[in-house]
């Protein structure tokens, strides 16, 4: 197996978590009695570039077919987001109507929509049929599609180069890593930026982060590996911003590395020099992950079990990914968690991949009067919190289990 950016051999186990079906898998109620296929999620470390990688096990055209469980709009704390940033780039960059924005897995059109309000012409790329079709229906052009460098020059051809492109949490996504950021030069107009939102891999480690790992997730990356990737391929990265998003994110900038208009800003150089000094380019930094995260998955199990022998109700909130992938390490099933709880209809009635843990809606957390709520999309416990404080009206307590055992 040789590193998905710059081919080098691997060779450096990262961390294994086991054997596990993907984290968006979904069973129905007449699928319970067959099989799942279940794939390895071992994740390996590049001593050349340093990605954080898996093995492409499962194709990403089986995983983002044409129906895919994840909306976007369903997470108002997502909403705020998109709707600030693009307040915050039209602000920062002269966009107006005679621009065209650009989004590479635009999902059902949560960002887009609030270009399209400001009267900026937009597009959307999204292989997802499902989530697609929820942006056409509100009037946002989209290409259903994967995006890669020959459907760049498509576009292009077209005279459809973008003066945005964006791309939110979609580059961890990419099996071909070089052959989008390909796509990505050739797409964009000459004096026009990227923008792209990723799980910063600092983060991920320090605060042991282990969940964000799943089989749709094929790369992680840290600042200094990203920036090689889109340097390699003649982009410019001229300015970052460390986000809270997602546990800790990364809103990169990039340019095409002939235009001189815009310059570096020193927010490059300092977040580099964070990685170094952090040890980020040596091996030894990601030899202990491993250790790290058995602490957070014995003191989980230690807790469910000792509360299931004290007759307490347990429930998650939160079908989410990331939740899968702690459920299944940690080999919790429905005799310590009761059900699950999601805002999704497209989730509801179903059962979560190998645990096979039901899916409710939220008038079940009312009806069964649980003791504890575990949020399994610890990234936004703040709106679920808040959204599910009538628990308190019980003595029922919430549970977060990353980066450790926290009830509140």
């Amino acid at each position: 197996m040789n590193c998905r950016f710059c081919k080098n051999p691997l060779t450096d186990l990262f961390i294994d978590l086991g054997n596990s079906p993907p984290s968006n898998s979904f069973v129905t109620k007449e699928y319970l009695n067959h099989g799942e296929m279940f794939y390895p999620l071992k994740i390996y470390v590049c001593d050349k570039c340093f990605l954080v990688q898996i093995d492409e096990y499962k194709k990403s055209a089986d995983i983002f077919n044409n129906f895919y469980p994840y909306f976007s709009s369903y997470s108002s704390t997502w909403l705020e987001h998109a709707k600030n940033y693009v307040e915050y780039i039209i602000k920062r960059f002269p966009f107006n109507e005679r621009s065209n924005v650009v989004e590479i897995a635009s999902n059902d059109g949560y960002l887009l929509q609030f270009f399209k309000k400001q009267n900026i012409p937009v597009m959307g790329i999204e292989p997802t049929a499902n989530t697609a079709e929820i942006a056409l229906a509100k009037g946002i052009h989209t290409i259903i599609d994967f995006f890669n460098e020959k459907l760049a020059h498509k576009l292009a051809s077209e005279n459809k180069k973008a003066d945005l492109i964006i791309g939110n949490n979609v580059l961890a996504h990419v099996p071909d890593l070089n052959d989008f950021v390909k796509g990505l030069k050739v797409l964009l107009k000459p004096d026009g930026i990227i923008t792209t939102e990723l799980p910063h891999l600092m983060q991920l480690i320090e605060q042991s982060q282990f969940d964000t790992i799943y089989h749709e997730h094929f790369s992680y990356f840290s600042f200094y590996t990203v920036n090689t990737i889109f340097k390699n391929h003649q982009l410019e990265l001229f300015d970052v911003q460390q986000l809270p998003t997602h546990g800790g994110s990364l809103r990169i900038f990039a340019k095409h590395i002939e235009n001189k208009k815009i310059e570096i800003t020193a927010n490059v150089k300092l977040l580099m020099d964070q990685e170094i000094k952090l040890g980020m380019l040596d091996l030894k930094y990601y030899k202990n992950f491993a250790t790290k995260i058995l602490k957070v998955k014995y003191d989980l199990i230690r807790f469910l079990i000792d509360q299931h022998d004290q007759g307490k109700k347990i429930i998650a909130y939160g079908a989410a990914a990331k939740g899968n992938t702690l459920l299944n390490y940690c080999g919790i099933k429905a005799d310590l968690i009761k059900f699950a709880v999601d805002a999704s209809p497209f989730k509801q009635g179903k059962y979560m991949p190998a645990s096979h843990i039901p899916i409710l809606n939220e008038e079940n957390i009312r009806l069964h009067k649980p003791d504890f709520v575990l949020i399994l999309p610890w990234n936004i416990k703040d709106e679920i919190i808040m959204q599910l404080s009538y628990i308190k009206e019980w003595g029922g307590k919430f549970v977060v289990p990353i980066p450790k055992l926290n009830i509140i």
